[in-house]
């Protein structure tokens, strides 16, 4: 790559951590008049956007975060290489910029770095990078959010399964997505440590449409 090419790549990079950080669930709250960071579980995703403000101002912001994590992974460098920046679109790229992007869901600069959980951001990175992994986690997020009524338990238990999955999808293509879908699975994972201890204890709230908490 020429030194223009890796200036785009690092630019790109930094410009999807950016778009990421946006906090899209904390917005949609405050155009409701409600500040998300103090109510249901006080995180800024979709769930409590949906728990806590309504179930269609949950579903914009579900599909707003994973927005912010496909555009990245699957536009930017398209983009470069359309704009001549690039002589290809690198596999290694768009999950730079994927990466990137769930972190800056996670940890916001615009809000201190204390964010979301990062499911929906991962979503859409995977759309670009790993598509028929994450058919799989779907899959898998729906049967056990659908017997149990826990969205946690489902994230969690599809971020063991992405990776599973994605091992034996991919690995003829390479280690790196495989090892990408691990590292995001583990930080998934630690992301709802607070939710895998109220599981434990049987404080977990469900979701269970038409009903008030």
């Amino acid at each position: 790559m020429t030194t223009t090419a890796w200036i785009s790549a690092a630019a790109a990079i930094i410009v999807a951590y950016l778009l990421g950080s946006i906090p899209f669930g904390l917005l949609i709250g405050r155009m409701r008049g409600i500040d998300i960071r103090q109510v249901g579980s006080c995180n800024i995703g979709a769930t409590n956007v949906l728990r806590s403000v309504g179930k269609g101002w949950g579903i914009l912001a579900l599909l707003l975060d994973a927005l912010k994590g496909y555009i990245p992974a699957a536009g930017f460098p398209w983009l470069l290489h359309e704009l001549a920046l690039l002589a290809d679109t690198p596999a290694w790229l768009k999950i730079a910029c994927g990466c990137a992007a769930i972190l800056g869901h996670n940890f916001p600069i615009y809000l201190r770095f204390k964010g979301g959980k990062g499911v929906a951001t991962s979503a859409g990175v995977l759309i670009g990078i790993a598509p028929q992994a994450l058919l799989i986690g779907l899959g898998t997020f729906a049967v056990v959010f659908g017997i149990s009524r826990f969205v946690s338990l489902g994230s969690i238990t599809a971020a063991v399964v992405v990776p599973v999955a994605g091992f034996f999808l991919y690995r003829q293509e390479g280690m790196l997505v495989p090892a990408v879908l691990v590292v995001l699975g583990l930080l998934v994972i630690w992301r709802h440590k607070a939710n895998i201890r109220r599981l434990l204890n049987g404080t977990e709230n469900r979701i269970v449409f038409g009903k008030k908490h």
